[in-house]
């Protein structure tokens, strides 16, 4: 048995690309399927290559540069901005709003366009997936504006968790911060986050979401950041966080 193990194997050819900016994981599969992606001079077409360490690779004539270390960002999501790269309507999205310099970046989880708050952004793909898993146990945290007649005991219920059209809820902390008429403020804290979840489960309690801010991702902190403001997690914070990435 060799004393040092298994050979490396290297990035899977698409994963190397979606790290190395170059295009999404599924977009770079479709690069290669059009027979754009050269590695050491010869055509690649299969998504299972891998790359090694000093390997050389082209798309569209230009060689890629090797991705960068795993990167965190905060950013104070404004509300009337998709979080998506593309936008068949046109509308302004987050991606739009980078600063000159940032590389690609995918965003971990979304907010629906009329969210706010914070939203963690990465170079890396394979990180992302790791801060969306549930299995984190990450709590995401919202300050929530809501109108109607809020009912303390409602909010305790949700933490039961809840079925609404076939789709379970997982248990769900909503605590009342103030009332003021109809209007009232409410912290919610949930560990999954499904799409639209806050207002579905608002609505289920004849709750109207009129304003809602994501101030929380697990350890990440909205904190000062200004709309728009986009501050990089330093390395240090990031390895402690995320042990795996202790390497990187």
């Amino acid at each position: 048995m060799s004393e040092t193990g298994p050979a490396p194997r290297g990035d899977r050819i698409a994963k190397f690309l979606a790290r190395a900016g170059v295009a999404s994981r599924r977009d770079a599969e479709r690069l290669l399927a059009e027979g754009r992606v050269v590695l050491n001079n010869v055509r690649v077409d299969h998504p299972a290559t891998f790359v090694m360490p000093g390997d050389i690779v082209v798309v569209n004539g230009t060689v890629v540069d090797a991705p960068d270390r795993p990167r965190l960002w905060r950013y104070h999501k404004p509300d009337g901005v998709m979080t998506t790269h593309k936008d068949p309507q046109g509308r302004p999205t987050v991606f739009d709003k980078m600063p000159p310099g940032m590389p690609r970046v995918v965003s971990v989880g979304r907010l629906d366009l009329n969210s706010e708050g914070l939203l963690l952004l990465t170079n890396d793909g394979a990180l992302a997936r790791q801060l969306e898993l549930p299995a984190n146990g990450w709590l995401r945290r919202y300050r929530v504006r809501v109108h109607g007649e809020v009912e303390p005991a409602a909010l305790a219920s949700l933490q039961r968790g809840l079925t609404l059209d076939g789709v379970r809820y997982a248990p769900i902390e909503a605590g009342l911060d103030s009332r003021k008429g109809t209007n009232a403020w409410l912290t919610v804290s949930l560990h999954e986050g499904r799409n639209r979840e806050i207002r579905r489960v608002m609505a289920h309690l004849n709750l109207q979401v009129t304003r809602l801010i994501r101030v929380a991702y697990g350890p990440f902190q909205l904190g000062n950041l200004l709309r728009g403001e986009i501050s990089e997690v330093p390395p240090k914070v990031l390895r402690e966080q995320l042990p795996i990435h202790r390497g990187s």
